[in-house]
């Protein structure tokens, strides 16, 4: 019977740069001849995907007329969607890679929430994704921190989406939105699996290199998951 794989999430709020070291380290498990899948979420092709970007796109409503555990049901039953062929590849010994996991509905869609009911939410949440839902839990989540204000810099680069006409979606286009994720973020970092890796340097006020930032990813893997038996 073969080892169960692993599952590595890369989390971050939008603009932190997932799909380039989703790629970065997509490449790096292939030279070390890891079988592997990768996956991004939401997937908009599901039906509960086709609802997520109805919400992104306001369809449902502006952002604060829209119930948090609405979204964020949304969000969870497209994982949902994806259960078996994510337990399916782990069963057999693949390993994992997700752009986006549970992580990044507990941090959207909590922020959207004053302080004093997120721990209430949370807890909510992380019991239908990973109890009623049952969905797999990461073995390492790895934290891609930007600052807000960088985050919505970078957001402007971005080209067109197939699942948005907007320049920027719903979440994307509220800067006390993305101030409040990344501080969800951050919270929920300091607990394992999650792990930080910075994505600016605050010494030269830039974002650090694509190469410079994957090497602190793949040095995050290899301290936590490379020598077991399903990465032999």
């Amino acid at each position: 019977m073969s080892a169960r794989g692993k599952f590595i999430a890369l989390e971050g709020i939008d603009g932190s740069g997932k799909r380039t070291q989703m790629d970065l380290l997509d490449r790096a498990l292939s030279e070390r001849g890891i079988v592997h899948m990768r996956v991004s979420f939401p997937q908009y092709e599901s039906f509960f995907g086709r609802m997520v970007a109805q919400f992104l796109n306001g369809d449902f409503g502006p952002l604060d007329a829209v119930d948090a555990h609405f979204s964020a049901l949304l969000y969870a039953g497209d994982r949902l969607e994806a259960r078996p062929a994510l337990e399916s590849a782990l069963a057999s010994g693949t390993w994992v890679l997700a752009d986006r996991y549970i992580g990044s509905n507990l941090a959207h869609q909590t922020a959207r929430l004053p302080p004093e009911k997120r721990g209430e939410f949370l807890d909510w949440l992380r019991q239908l994704e990973y109890k009623v839902y049952a969905l797999p839990q990461e073995d390492l989540v790895v934290y891609l921190r930007l600052p807000a204000d960088e985050a919505g810099r970078l957001i402007e680069r971005k080209g067109a989406r197939a699942y948005t006409p907007l320049k920027r979606d719903l979440q994307e286009s509220s800067a006390a939105h993305l101030e409040q994720a990344a501080a969800v973020y951050d919270l929920l970092a300091q607990s394992p699996p999650w792990v930080t890796v910075e994505c600016f340097d605050p010494a030269s006020r830039a974002i650090r290199s694509p190469e410079a930032i994957h090497a602190d990813v793949l040095s995050a893997v290899e301290g936590r998951l490379f020598g077991s038996p399903a990465a032999s």
